[in-house]
């Protein structure tokens, strides 16, 4: 794996850091150094991924909180706490999300889950941390995206699904909102000339649980993923490595887009990817950016 800079000194929060390419992108930037909040819905499970990190790396400076993205009560009390300790932050990985769930769930404040979860709640939790990572000479968000962005649609007309719900297209919806969420970051940065570099990343196919949690949400059994069997995905380790280099990685840069180089973009080395046209559009972008302001009551400070 691609050697990760010296992170000592540095501040990083982690969406949804208690598995996945969460908990890889985690653990290896305490590795390197960083203090790492592990920003989690579970914070049992947060506890057992902090024990993991410092087991495989003592003296690893790692803090749970609590963070919970289908609830915008719980964004803001995360992110108060973030900003009260008056410290900079000098990167935020929006890393957490679900996916596709078979029947449509709701979030706390009656968001479909899915654009809740994974574009609502990482839209607020950045507007309300920009504070503080703005007290950073550095700063970078890095957003998880997906190539499900490609086939992706902005449902102007019924953003929260209530007419014909669909998990997949859902889903798709969520994450080239995420792109987006990301692009337009940057161009706000450099119109008002933040010492701030937003970026987004895309893991290919990496086999996490994601596949089959968010399938096996409202079922008796879980759904049993079969990955494995499939001649393009990659592990954990690999699949974290365009996530760490939008978030670190010292020749990324604002309004790029980073994903795996092999076929067709499902596996392998990292590589500047190309932004797919579903998200090309600035007013589009610009338009999303509005609708979310109102949704969640949150704005960038000007």
């Amino acid at each position: 794996m691609p050697q990760i800079p010296d992170q000592t000194g540095r501040r990083i929060v982690v969406t949804g850091a208690n598995s996945g390419t969460g908990k890889e992108t985690a653990t290896r930037l305490a590795a390197a150094g960083a203090s790492v909040v592990l920003a989690v819905r579970s914070t049992e499970r947060g506890d057992r991924a902090a024990a993991d990190i410092r087991a495989a790396h003592p003296g690893a400076d790692v803090e749970v909180r609590e963070l919970d993205l289908a609830d915008l009560a719980s964004v803001r009390r995360f992110a108060a706490g973030i900003v009260a300790d008056e410290r900079a932050l000098d990167v935020l990985v929006n890393n957490a999300g679900v996916m596709a769930p078979p029947k449509r769930f709701e979030t706390v404040d009656g968001f479909e889950l899915q654009f809740g979860t994974n574009f609502l709640g990482p839209f607020a939790l950045t507007n309300l941390l920009l504070p503080s990572m703005l007290r950073s000479p550095d700063a970078r968000v890095a957003t998880m995206s997906s190539l499900a962005a490609i086939p992706g649609r902005i449902r102007f007309d019924d953003l929260q699904w209530e007419r014909g719900y669909n998990g997949w297209r859902a889903y798709s919806q969520s994450k080239l909102a995420d792109l987006l969420l990301a692009l337009h970051l940057h161009r706000i940065s450099v119109e008002l000339d933040w010492p701030l570099v937003s970026t987004a990343a895309h893991p290919g196919y990496t086999r996490t649980n994601l596949q089959s949690a968010g399938r096996s949400l409202g079922r008796s059994k879980p759904v049993r993923s079969s990955d494995r069997a499939l001649p393009f995905t990659q592990g954990v380790e690999q699949g974290s490595e365009p996530l760490l280099y939008a978030a670190v990685g010292p020749n990324a840069v604002g309004g790029a887009y980073y994903g795996p180089s092999g076929p067709f973009g499902l596996v392998g080395p990292t590589t500047t990817a190309s932004i797919p046209g579903s998200a090309r559009s600035a007013d589009l972008a610009r338009s999303l950016w509005a609708v979310a302001e109102d949704l969640t009551g949150t704005t960038p400070p000007v």
